[in-house]
């Protein structure tokens, strides 16, 4: 094995190649920082993702399992002996699968390994969500309305009340909308508490639930954090993520077009304070909700990993967040201060996924027979996808993200749209065509919208196009 590697401003010192525990585009856009920073990467592979382009971008792949999950991305002990037994002295853990658990990051750390993530404390405190929102309120940082820990049906009635219809079911260990419930009247809450909590236990291994006011005209904006273990910590700005369906992000934006610079300020405030809280480092994101019709936000929650939309905060930073994830992992302090980050222009960003949008966004397995990104100024494409790549129903959908950056927001709508026109891809379905239609609706452009609006306006008004042409 070669010596220490060095780039540009030190050393990496001891931390020469690097485990990609993950798979599909986020396993080449780690791969590539790997690169970039002259480090070995070895992709671990379930067995349907055998040769798959992040582990031909690599040259390296170690199997860690048959396809489904459980036994091989979500393995922690594949995972950590493949490692090991591939000479690596990291462990990037991407988003999703175990990037979130606290007992991965010490089972690397009892092998010897660095994980490419913050402490197992800062994990474990923030992935509570009952937790994290008495750490948000112990920093100072406002929270929705709502409850603690609900130990049955009673004490959500009481809370419910307490707090006021309509109210919003969550479940404490959730994400992605799982285990999440809009209740509207009492005469709903029993059904609602049953299936929420019940999905919680079958998603999470975790039944708990809270609840919370429900914010009717509710934005979904996110602050970019990153740490080093020197104490520095600076943020990167904002993201934009209410245009969602069913919780799920469809696209995203930098900066936030509904924020004024006050609300801006204070927002990255807060999820500083909260991150110091936990003594933090690496890349983070804190989530907050910002209710339209008063101008206020209130604590979401916070992931402790790089999010699936980070490449617009690159785009209008014009930093590498992965890179920097590595640099922080191997014990080297930030390459920059927050006096040094400067956003310019705006950036969006479209999920491109196997799904039908005219069946309920039905996933669709099958084989992707050309594909072609587009390319431009201003034009990003991250994708594992390829002519030949065979989409399996095993894993989430996503097969690329389309990422723009222009001067204005109007631009980088216009950009946007020119390149979604452009992509190609054949052989399975794709939610190209419904974000071209989304990104043409006077709403969007309008900054018209907010996180139901997709499935409460947009989706209907499609619908009732398609009744009348027929």
């Amino acid at each position: 094995m070669s010596g220490p590697v060095t780039e540009k401003g030190g050393a990496l010192g001891a931390l020469r190649r690097v485990l990609v525990a993950n798979r599909g585009e986020i396993a080449v856009r780690i791969v590539h920082a790997c690169h970039a920073l002259g480090l070995e990467a070895v992709v671990a592979v379930s067995d349907a993702d055998v040769g798959g382009l992040a582990s031909r971008l690599a040259g390296a792949e170690v199997r860690i399992g048959p396809a489904p999950a459980a036994q091989s991305y979500l393995d922690i002990e594949r995972l950590v002996a493949a490692a090991v037994e591939s000479g690596c002295q990291a462990v990037h853990p991407g988003y999703g699968f175990l990037s979130e658990r606290a007992g991965f990051a010490r089972a690397c750390a009892q092998a010897g390994l660095v994980f490419v993530g913050p402490s197992p404390e800062a994990i474990e405190a923030m992935g509570d969500k009952i937790a994290a929102t008495r750490m948000a309120l112990a920093a100072g940082v406002p929270r929705v309305p709502g409850s603690g820990a609900l130990p049955d049906l009673a004490a959500a009635e009481a809370e419910a009340a307490r707090i006021g219809y309509p109210v919003l079911l969550k479940a404490s260990a959730g994400g992605g909308g799982r285990g999440m419930r809009i209740v509207r009247e009492s005469a709903q809450l029993a059904a609602a508490f049953a299936s929420a909590s019940a999905e919680a236990g079958a998603a999470f291994g975790d039944a708990t639930l809270y609840v919370e006011k429900l914010i009717e005209r509710a934005r979904h904006v996110e602050i970019q954090l990153m740490g080093d273990r020197h104490g520095a910590l600076v943020h990167l700005g904002e993201r934009d993520c209410s245009t969602q369906r069913r919780h799920q992000k469809l696209i995203e934006e930098s900066p936030s077009p509904h924020l004024v610079a006050a609300t801006r300020e204070a927002m990255a405030q807060a999820a500083l304070a909260l991150a110091r809280a936990v003594r933090y480092h690496g890349a983070g994101t804190v989530e907050f909700v910002l209710d339209e019709t008063t101008g206020h936000f209130y604590f979401l929650e916070m992931n402790t990993r790089i999010q699936v939309e980070h490449p617009i905060t690159e785009m209008v930073s014009g930093l590498d967040l992965v890179a920097e994830q590595l640099r922080v992992a191997a014990g080297l302090p930030l390459s920059f201060t927050q006096q040094d980050v400067r956003l310019r222009g705006h950036a969006l960003e479209c999920r491109i996924n196997a799904e039908d949008p005219a069946k309920n966004f039905l996933p669709r397995p099958g084989t992707v027979t050309r594909f072609v990104a587009p390319t431009g100024e201003g034009l990003r494409c991250d994708s594992h996808a390829h002519d030949g790549l065979v989409v399996t129903p095993y894993y989430d959908s996503l097969l690329a993200k389309l990422v723009v950056h222009a001067p204005t927001r109007g631009e980088a709508i216009a950009r946007m749209r020119q390149a979604l026109a452009e992509l190609v891809v054949e052989g399975v379905a794709t939610t190209a065509g419904f974000h071209r239609d989304l990104l043409a609706h006077p709403d969007f452009a309008g900054q018209g919208v907010w996180t139901r609006w997709v499935e409460e306006v947009f989706v209907p008004q499609q619908q009732a196009r398609a009744v009348a042409r027929s």
